[in-house]
């Protein structure tokens, strides 16, 4: 329950300078506090639409962190239990909503049946990612990803995975001194050693000294599904993940 804002003049934006890191923290922070009253897209209590950056009660960010931590007195918007820089992470999430918008590139409307029974064939993607009880451990578990992505976001890692590699979900390529080559995501690392999930399933910890070479990479172990499936398949998959929100 958080932000009931509705549609006045839009706010300029502001030169919020927020990592990568910091937005994905107030992403978290909003699907945890927020989306279960405003939607994953900020437009499922009428006649507000967060996404859309235009507020009735506020002129300012410091405006909006205000009415995050304080809520709105005499509204059903409660205050939250956030820090300041915690509820500034939350706006700053909100304006990065704006620029990445609500459109998809596939305006088709998607069948969660159908969309299940392609994540579960043709896709193939229980071989890297666990639903429920099932599948692969080797990349995230989407057992609630409709609870903490956008059906935007979701389209886009189907189609272009590379453009936007969350800080969890980093791809590490590392070669021991024998030649021996390693593949996985990075768990954590410091200056002696790397902790990965290896590319079968395995937690493993690397002392970089027994390494040849190792690189954080930028480019997703995921495949692309653009022309692997059609538009209409891509729909139907985006549906059928929005559709996840917890334990199967």
């Amino acid at each position: 329950m958080l932000l009931a804002l509705a549609a006045l003049p839009a706010l300029a934006q502001e030169g919020h300078g927020f990592t990568p890191a910091e937005l994905e923290r107030g992403g978290i922070l909003y699907f945890s506090s927020c989306a279960n009253c405003h939607g994953p897209d900020g437009d499922q209590i009428g006649g507000v639409n967060l996404a859309g950056n235009r507020f009735r009660r506020a002129q300012s960010d410091t405006d909006l962190i205000a009415i995050v931590r304080k809520g709105i007195p005499g509204t059903a918007m409660p205050p939250a239990a956030y820090t300041e820089t915690e509820a500034a992470l939350v706006v700053g999430y909100l304006r990065s909503m704006a620029t990445s918008g609500k459109s998809r590139r596939i305006s088709l409307t998607g069948d969660p049946a159908r969309g299940q029974a392609v994540v579960e064939g043709k896709g193939k993607c229980l071989n890297c990612h666990t639903i429920g009880s099932r599948g692969s451990i080797t990349g995230p578990n989407l057992t609630a990803i409709g609870a903490a992505r956008r059906a935007s976001e979701l389209e886009l890692a189907l189609l272009d995975p590379s453009v936007d590699i969350r800080p969890d979900n980093r791809p590490v390529r590392a070669v021991a001194k024998d030649g021996t080559k390693i593949t996985g995501t990075l768990m954590n690392q410091d200056t002696y050693s790397l902790q990965i999930l290896d590319s079968n399933g395995k937690l493993r910890s690397l002392s970089k000294d027994t390494l040849r070479e190792h690189e954080v990479m930028k480019i997703s172990p995921m495949p692309s599904y653009k022309g692997q499936l059609s538009d209409q398949e891509i729909a139907d998959v985006v549906s059928y993940l929005v559709s996840l929100k917890g334990a199967r």
